[in-house]
């Protein structure tokens, strides 16, 4: 095992607040179904433009708030007012690469960059199913480099569920590009493999009350902006796949009642047969994105963060 690679098992009996969370789930998601691919492709295209994607009120209050376009996509940089950060959390959010931020994103993004006196750079890069990955893959490593030129102290790449998964695969690219790499990598509950094949995993979302595994193939597919199989391979897609010799520290949270659960333990097991120091908290239990939601076990699972970024 490398230096730095271990895993951690958190057995508890889950919070009152988090087995509320598993009732309250499945309400919302009701209704939802791939019956008709073009159909749910209409309705996430509609709701992606009429989508306002800037930091809530609670977020903006106290922090001086940049807009940029450069990328071709907005990209918002938010700083305390009255600091001079030299260091940045570059957060990708999640959605299944097809929905925008949510205001649990912004909250846990922002809290993290205070944390360690940085600056928050949060893109709202393109999404499916109108655009796929190659739309703002490159960009988002210029984006990157462009980010670590001003952040002399380094910048934490941090990302959750397909924010997570596209987090590793842009660290993947960064190594392969040689230029500026991240510091650390925070991946929260990440979607690493689109094809859904890692063993397990139908089992797993027996138990998943939140994420549906019948509408997991479309999300894929339109991020990928492919019927074909194949392409679910592309690292760039499922960053699990590829190679993760090089990659910089990283940490990363599952709990264990999450369908994208086997998919990480999967990765952590080919971290073990690499040099990728990777730190893997598993949460027996708790809910996909657990570390975002307002229960106890996100406070523990934000302190472990900022001690790994530290």
């Amino acid at each position: 095992m490398p230096a730095g690679a271990d895993t951690t098992t958190l057995c508890r009996v889950p919070s009152l607040q988090h087995e509320v969370l598993t009732r309250v789930i499945p309400l919302m998601r009701r209704g939802k179904s791939t019956d008709d691919i073009e159909a749910l492709r209409g309705a996430l295209m509609a709701q992606n433009r009429k989508a306002r994607e800037s930091p809530p009120h609670g977020v903006r209050k106290g922090r001086q708030i940049t807009i940029a376009n450069d990328p071709g996509f907005a990209v918002f940089t938010l700083v305390r007012s009255g600091r001079e950060p030299t260091r940045t959390v570059f957060y990708l959010h999640g959605g299944s690469y097809c929905k925008p931020s949510d205001p649990r994103q912004w909250a846990y993004a922002a809290r993290l960059a205070d944390s360690i006196n940085a600056r928050l750079v949060f893109p709202a890069y393109p999404l499916g199913p109108e655009f796929t990955f190659r739309d703002s893959h490159d960009a988002m490593a210029e984006l990157f480099a462009q980010t670590a030129a001003v952040s002399p102290d380094g910048v934490v790449l941090v990302g959750d569920s397909a924010g997570g998964g596209y987090a590793l695969s842009l660290a993947q690219t960064l190594r392969d590009l040689c230029g500026p790499q991240p510091s650390h990598l925070v991946l929260v509950t990440p979607w690493v493999d689109l094809t859904g094949n890692a063993p397990g995993t139908r089992e797993a979302a027996e138990y998943d009350p939140w994420l549906n595994i019948d509408l997991m193939p479309a999300y894929a597919g339109f991020w990928v902006g492919s019927p074909d199989p194949a392409d679910l391979l592309d690292p760039r897609a499922s960053p699990g796949l590829g190679h993760l010799n090089g990659l910089p520290p990283a940490l990363m949270f599952s709990g264990t009642r999450d369908l994208l659960y086997p998919a990480c333990e999967a990765l952590f097991a080919r971290a073990e047969e690499s040099d990728w120091a990777l730190e893997f908290v598993v949460a027996e239990g708790l809910l996909h994105a657990y570390p975002l939601l307002p229960i106890p076990e996100a406070r523990e699972a934000f302190a472990h963060a900022v001690r790994f970024i530290r």
